[in-house]
């Protein structure tokens, strides 16, 4: 298989043509399936499903393809793709047309598509979530498919990735779209707690850049059972991250999604313990949290998390400081009506602002633009 490596060229035509609109996903999610769950309220509902419902668009995963010893090979140099994504990209590449726009739900599906469809005379146009270029081989992927003249739009979840994309490739403001997380705000609901609750609950959940080892500290002293919905296919990966020995009032556990909704219902407080970072994690359990009117502790991380800080719609505490956050998690215990002041604001703002239904339609509009 031979890559192009010409900068696209875009035909031009004063006839307009019907859009062909294509979504492709990441992983291999059975997304009707997923769509009859949310229907039972199993679980929430699939942006990406809607999103392709909006637009009628074609839904492609990277499964069931012919994969070749290239597919195999370029993942090596490349990093954050595999072989399939690779091979559903070699066969795009030769469907996709100038009537096509492809939205890529990450840089994994994204990337290949664009380094073997971004040559082509008649090349479609693309749009690629992007959620972590800032490492080496990401950049060097970037730069050695040239994508920026590759990748019409590319869309990110923060400030800082979306100021490095514009810094790194040289992108005017216009090509770099800021698409802030989202949660299925009919699904996250507020609710009364468990009938067996017997002492206060403090939740979390998570494994992206978590400290659990700082949220052990705070609340191994305290008089609550601490509950995490966290599980780990890798735990010598996630040594970092849990602590050595964990206290007696603190569990980790899977939780189904019906689970998870009344794990928040039960919690008291939700805290989103991190590791220090410079982007930022625990949006979802953020948002999911505030759904369902949960007053919310998290470690400072720059952008919105700042921001909602500042305002006093999320508790902040400092990174490693077990201390603080024991603190934080007694000051909301201590004062309820505080934590609820808290959580009503955190819920007025998420069903407002960061809601589903908004998300899609944000992207729907972006995609209709190119």
């Amino acid at each position: 298989m031979t890559i192009d490596f010409t900068p696209r060229v875009q035909p031009t035509s004063d006839a307009a043509k019907l859009t062909n609109y294509h979504v492709v996903l990441s992983r291999p999610f059975d997304m009707e399936q997923i769509a009859r769950d949310a229907q039972a309220q199993k679980r929430p509902r699939h942006t990406l499903w809607a999103l392709s419902q909006m637009l009628g668009a074609t839904l492609h995963k990277p499964q069931g393809y012919s994969v070749s010893l290239t597919d195999k090979i370029l993942p090596k140099i490349t990093g954050g793709s595999n072989a399939d994504h690779w091979a559903m990209a070699r066969d795009l590449s030769k469907k996709l047309t100038r009537e096509d726009t492809v939205f890529c739900i990450g840089e994994d599906s994204g990337f290949p598509i664009a380094a073997l469809c971004g040559g082509k005379p008649n090349s479609p146009k693309l749009c690629v979530f992007i959620h972590n270029i800032d490492r080496p081989r990401a950049r060097l992927t970037a730069k050695l498919f040239d994508l920026r003249n590759r990748i019409d739009l590319f869309m990110t979840n923060t400030v800082i990735k979306a100021d490095f994309l514009r810094e790194y490739l040289n992108l005017p403001a216009e090509r770099v779209c800021l698409v802030t997380e989202q949660t299925d705000t009919q699904f996250f609901t507020p609710g009364a707690a468990s009938p067996d609750k017997k002492r206060p609950i403090v939740g979390s959940g998570g494994l992206e850049q978590r400290d659990y080892r700082t949220f052990a500290e705070a609340i191994r002293t305290l008089d609550v059972d601490a509950k995490v919905c966290a599980v780990s296919p890798n735990a010598k990966k996630m040594a970092d991250t849990f602590p050595e020995v964990m206290p007696e009032n603190m569990s980790v556990n899977f939780y189904d999604w019906p689970d998870l909704v009344q794990l928040y219902r039960d919690s008291d407080v939700v805290v989103i313990s991190l590791k220090k970072h410079n982007y930022q994690a625990g949006l979802t359990t953020l948002f999911e949290s505030m759904s369902c009117r949960r007053p919310v502790i998290m470690t400072r991380t720059p952008g919105l998390v700042e921001e909602l800080i500042q305002e006093g719609i999320v508790r902040g505490v400092e990174p490693a400081d077990p201390a603080g956050m024991r603190e934080a998690i007694l000051d909301l215990l201590n004062h309820p009506e505080k934590a609820a002041e808290q959580a009503q604001r955190g819920h007025e703002l998420v069903t407002r602002k960061y809601n589903s239904e908004q998300y899609v339609e944000y992207i729907a509009q972006k995609l209709r633009s190119l």
